[in-house]
């Protein structure tokens, strides 16, 4: 059994490197502004272009997680031009005012079509993080969500991430381990069922996104997610 992996990308020249060291799927950011915002459709055609694995597009306008009405036309257009221009589904994640996972916006956001999508790191940042898991169950074609089990990263939010794996393999089943991910976490979360990872400055040489995606970076990444499961 082989590790799911996905690499964050800024532009086709991290794309194609991310592939060459055998990423599964792509999250393709239009900038590191406020934890990442949206890329230009014109972007994601270029990428699809430069490869052919999985790619997600991140739909996010604004600092934080939440959105408002006002925003809520721009980001379906932007879901159908990724999807026009050959993404395989889009990863988000919203909030409402109460700190809780914002289930109009988001069903109503992927309420047209098939593709699956990502609930994107709002999960951690929930103020009920067990009512928001619930939450997450009533939403259609979601098949991952991506979280490091806290707000501060998988440092800080292992032991509670390994806990509600173990607890619920349904759950263990469609986490994304991402956010400050070492490799020294890897084992721990492979036993508790944890099958998907993300890796964002790890793939980059000295961690920094000043620098190109480094495909043999990527290839450690996914010799260690292959071996664990082996």
């Amino acid at each position: 059994m082989s590790g799911f992996l996905e690499v964050v990308c800024l532009h086709e020249h991290d794309a194609r490197r991310a592939e060459e060291g055998g990423a599964d799927r792509i999250e393709l950011l239009g900038s590191l502004d406020d934890g990442g915002r949206s890329p230009e459709p014109a972007l994601v055609e270029k990428v699809r272009a430069a490869t052919s694995v999985q790619l997600r597009p991140l739909v996010r306008l604004r600092e934080g997680f939440g959105t408002d009405g006002g925003e809520f036309v721009r980001l379906r257009g932007l879901i159908s031009s990724y999807l026009d221009a050959g993404a395989d589904g889009v990863a988000l994640g919203f909030l409402n005012g109460l700190g809780e996972v914002d289930l109009e916006v988001c069903q109503a956001l992927v309420a047209d079509g098939d593709f699956g999508w990502t609930f994107d790191r709002a999960i951690d940042n929930a103020l009920d993080t067990d009512k928001a898991w619930r939450a997450l169950a009533r939403l259609p074609r979601l098949d991952r969500v991506l979280t490091a089990g806290s707000a501060r990263g998988v440092e800080h939010g292992l032991d509670d991430l390994l806990a509600r794996c173990r607890a619920d393999q349904a759950i263990a089943g469609v986490v994304m381990a991402g956010g400050g991910l070492l490799a020294e976490h890897v084992p721990w979360l492979t036993r508790a069922g944890v099958r998907a990872f993300q890796i964002s400055e790890q793939a980059r040489p000295l961690g920094q996104f000043k620098a190109y995606v480094d495909a043999p970076l990527v290839h450690a990444w996914r010799r260690l997610l292959d071996d664990e499961l082996a």
